[in-house]
């Protein structure tokens, strides 16, 4: 169950600016086709010159791998979710995402 307080952007009581969640992008494996673009419903990222780029990093939703997944040429990668694991310590805590967007 993903904890997040939209109104005061936190995940579990940590500062969503203070998490390093979000997508790094293999330039010397992607290709280009935007699909990581055309998944992401927060945007995330923007195109700049025919290739993807991560825009708005925090917008990322915490837990959330889906673009990972839709690569053709598995250029997109996040952290460890071990990272996760060891940033909160809820006893309810899952990785999953539950934003209500196209999320994997």
């Amino acid at each position: 169950m993903e904890q997040k307080d939209k109104k005061n952007n936190t995940w579990f009581g940590i500062e969503r600016n203070k998490i390093k969640w979000f997508p790094t992008i293999d330039y010397d494996r992607c290709i280009g086709c935007m699909a990581c673009l055309e998944k992401c419903s927060h945007n995330v990222y923007s195109e700049e010159n025919g290739k993807p780029k991560v825009k708005n990093p925090n917008n990322c939703v915490v837990g959330c791998t889906g673009c990972d997944n839709i690569c053709p040429k598995k250029a997109i990668s996040h952290p460890s979710k071990e990272y996760l694991k060891k940033l909160t310590k809820h006893k309810d805590f899952k990785i999953e995402c539950s934003c209500g967007g196209n999320c994997s």
